[in-house]
């Protein structure tokens, strides 16, 4: 495929070698905007191969000594089609008869072959896998926590509620314009898996130190609620749960950081900021100050 600023397509490499056989390549090569070693390249490709040859080939090298062998390649299909297994599960079994293969050269192996997706292997394009469902068994065996970033809402609502002339999206702009911005707030949440007691605090930011502190406050709040003791803490692989020092926090709690796109195994906490972001933007933008401490006395709202 010819990138965007590629001076020759197959069509112009034809032309010049057409206009080469009359005159010299030097010159032909300078009206062209290419130098003279790629219009020799053209024109010897030519000579050589015909029109076959003006057409792009393959950058993979002819000889590689290290490549994986087809018969290999071939077992690595059979063992994906037949028993649907995973690339680290393929290696181990390769590994088993005597080959020793990575898990990312198999799974390149896989994608090369259109099989790196389970849903590619059958031809309904069902993915042969039902989600899992994690279940707690008492309070406290897990709680999820979650960070929901939400834009702020200037008081009483802005121009989505009151209009694009109203005087409340007027002011708003006004403020814009001095350099004033609205900014975002972070939904720190935590649920209990079993009893879905859940604990919020609306925060500047989502950095470890806040987290940490949220997990304190949390802690406490719900071991006044009950639930003294916290066996598993899930989150997901944000930056401020991945820091040392928030692993260091949990207090002997088992940490279960899930993968990216999976959201069923923290679709607890998942689904309740969305629930209480809906519920926060609508407080931030019809209720007063003191409406909101006295509808969310929880939450520490900014």
């Amino acid at each position: 495929m010819l990138h965007r600023n590629a001076p020759l397509s197959p069509e112009g490499r034809l032309r010049l070698v057409q206009r080469c056989q009359h005159r010299p390549i030097a010159h032909v090569a300078a009206e062209t905007g290419i130098s003279r070693a790629c219009a020799s390249k053209w024109v010897n490709r030519y000579r050589k191969h015909g029109e076959l040859g003006l057409l792009d080939r393959s950058s993979v090298p002819r000889h590689q000594p290290t490549a994986t062998s087809s018969d290999v390649v071939a077992r690595i299909e059979t063992l994906r089609r037949t028993e649907k297994w995973s690339a680290s599960r393929i290696a181990f079994e390769l590994q088993a008869e005597g080959i020793s293969l990575s898990r990312r050269t198999v799974s390149r192996h896989l994608q090369s072959l259109g099989l790196n997706r389970r849903r590619f292997i059958d031809p309904s394009g069902d993915t042969n896998r039902e989600p899992r469902k994690i279940a707690a068994r008492r309070p406290g065996h897990m709680v999820h926590i979650d960070v929901k970033k939400v834009g702020r809402i200037p008081d009483g609502g802005g121009w989505r509620v009151h209009g694009r002339e109203s005087h409340q999206a007027k002011t708003v702009e006004r403020r814009k314009a001095k350099g004033a911005r609205g900014g975002y707030i972070y939904l720190h949440s935590a649920v209990d898996g079993y009893s879905r007691l859940a604990y919020a605090e609306a925060l500047p930011d989502e950095k470890a130190v806040t987290a940490i502190a949220f997990l304190h406050r949390a802690r406490a709040w719900l071991a006044a609620h009950g639930i003294t003791h916290i066996e598993r803490i899930v989150t997901d692989n944000g930056a401020c749960y991945r820091a040392d020092a928030f692993a260091r926090a949990l207090l002997g709690a088992r940490h279960q950081r899930i993968t990216p796109y999976t959201p069923r195994h923290n679709g607890k906490v998942e689904r309740y900021n969305r629930i209480i972001a809906e519920e926060f933007l609508y407080a931030r933008s019809r209720l007063s100050e003191g409406q909101r401490r006295d509808a969310f006395g929880v939450w520490n709202i900014h």
